[in-house]
């Protein structure tokens, strides 16, 4: 591969990015704070809100962890899907600094967004729940935004992670999998999530970065300021 290949692969990623964050701030703002969620989730606060748990789904995992993001989403949710792939660009840059963390939010109005956070869920008590993280976003337009429900689809993603079908199947259908995902969404009512994404670093909510390097620059700002 050439030099100008690559930078030219490097720019078609860049504008990739810029304009997925633009939609998804413009998503973002759509949900806020006029049509907040908060009374159509009719889910009650945690009692004691914490942007992370023990049991907290996590991307990374540093020895020597210096901030920690933690990213409220909806994987039926486009303004996610929009920002998945920077989040990964920045799990491989910062993984050995930074927390990444990924909670459930599903919102109403989106068919199978709760369905889809089960289906994570539940491959996660097989170990598999970044496995399943990236099969959800990486084929959102296939699934996402329709009115049909998808579990035969969710369950040939399993398939395809070599599953135990039968585990499978009993978590994604056990009450404790549905009460697992209310948990993260109690938190995040608690703590004011009004819309997908929010992240948070270190406890703290921010405002959603409308560029990658608006984001790539507080994890900086962050990082510099423990140095």
């Amino acid at each position: 591969m050439t030099h100008m290949t690559r930078v030219k692969k490097q720019l078609i990623a860049v504008a990739v990015l810029v304009v997925g964050f633009a939609a998804a701030y413009g998503s973002y703002l759509l949900l806020s704070p006029d049509n907040s969620p908060r009374s159509s989730l009719d889910v009650k606060p945690a009692a004691e809100a914490m942007p992370v748990r023990p049991d907290s789904h996590r991307l990374s995992d540093p020895e020597r962890s210096e901030l920690t993001v933690v990213e409220f989403l909806d994987f039926e949710c486009e303004a996610c899907g929009a920002y998945y792939p920077a989040v990964e660009k920045l799990r491989e840059e910062y993984g050995d600094r930074v927390t990444f963390v990924a909670r459930y939010f599903p919102m109403p109005g989106h068919r199978n967004g709760e369905l889809a956070a089960r289906t994570a869920e539940a491959a996660a008590q097989q170990g598999k729940f970044e496995e399943m993280y990236s099969k959800l976003f990486t084929t959102q337009k296939e699934w996402g935004e329709s009115q049909d429900w998808k579990e035969d689809v969710f369950r040939g993603y399993a398939e395809q992670l070599d599953l135990d079908m039968k585990e499978f199947d009993a978590a994604l259908n056990d009450p404790k999998t549905a009460g697992r995902v209310l948990d993260d969404q109690r938190d995040g009512v608690a703590l004011g999530v009004q819309g997908t994404p929010t992240f948070f670093f270190d406890g703290k909510k921010i405002d959603n970065p409308a560029t990658y390097d608006e984001f790539r620059a507080l994890i900086e700002s962050h990082l510099s300021d423990t140095d």
